[in-house]
């Protein structure tokens, strides 16, 4: 890993302030946990770090997760304010999340840095199509969800979360959308659920990073690296409450589609890093 001269280290520093701003923002105002706007933004700064093509993805993943732990607090306790997180539910998918990112977490560790980075562009597309045309147009009666459907979705909820570095948001709010709840409900109790998958996912990275591929990259315990979560942090935790805050007072169907045209082109900027490392 070279030194980076003061232009440089300026520059990156702007990104991920710029980036943790953002994603902090959309953690709080869409219950999306900010993961998958942080993944590419560290990706980034590793990139020009320059640290080993071959855990630089799952650096990206694992110090993501951690990072979502104090913005999830904050998003929670926030919509808490307004009686939006629906604990009853965070208590059922519990148990079948930590199963899902146990298992998860195998297949991010065991997945080469290429295929995490194909899986991630895949993903973000997908997402950015749910924002822009299905969001607002699920149904707006609540229905019982069974509990087999509870353990099913919450094994593959926490099994997807681990290796695409998010808080589950991003899966758990059109979830509970399909299913009638209101918009305001799922996004807070996305981001409590949020906080059950970072925090188990946090501790499996660390774990696998550490036991599985004995990985030493500086300033990194696992695949959480230290600097990146120090960046992050402070900035993600006050705009997670600005965010949580906004959700009661602004357009949020003009920001869903602006959200997922964004990340429509974090998709396509995605694939193309995947065609020049693969």
């Amino acid at each position: 890993m070279d030194i980076l001269n003061f232009a440089e280290l300026i520059n990156l520093l702007t990104v991920l302030t710029i980036a943790a701003a953002v994603a902090g923002f959309m953690a709080g105002l869409l219950g999306v946990g900010g993961g998958i706007i942080m993944v590419p933004a560290l990706y980034y700064a590793f990139t020009v770090l320059d640290f080993d093509i071959v855990t630089r993805m799952h650096l990206s993943v694992g110090t993501s997760l951690a990072i979502i732990i104090p913005t999830s607090i904050i998003s929670t306790k926030t919509h808490m304010e307004y009686d939006a997180v629906d604990f009853k539910m965070v208590k059922s998918f519990g148990f079948f999340i930590l199963t899902g990112v146990i298992a998860g977490t195998f297949l991010a560790v065991s997945m080469k840095t290429p295929s995490l980075v194909l899986f991630f562009s895949v993903f973000a597309f997908i997402v950015g199509l749910f924002f822009i045309f299905l969001r607002e147009q699920l149904v707006e009666n609540p229905k019982t969800i069974s509990n087999l459907v509870k353990k099913i979705s919450g094994v593959i909820i926490g099994f997807i979360s681990v290796p695409l570095g998010i808080g589950g948001g991003s899966l758990m709010v059109p979830f509970m959308r399909t299913f009638g709840y209101d918009i305001r409900k799922s996004i807070g109790t996305a981001a409590a659920v949020g906080f059950l998958i970072a925090v188990s996912g946090t501790i499996t990275m660390i774990s696998g990073g550490k036991i599985i591929d004995n990985v030493n990259t500086p300033f990194s315990i696992g695949y959480i690296n230290l600097l990146g979560f120090l960046v992050f942090v402070p900035v993600t935790m006050i705009m997670a409450r600005l965010g949580a805050k906004a959700v009661y007072k602004i357009n949020k169907r003009l920001l869903s589609k602006i959200f997922g045209t964004f990340l429509i082109i974090v998709s396509i900027r995605s694939f193309i890093e995947f065609l020049k490392i693969s």
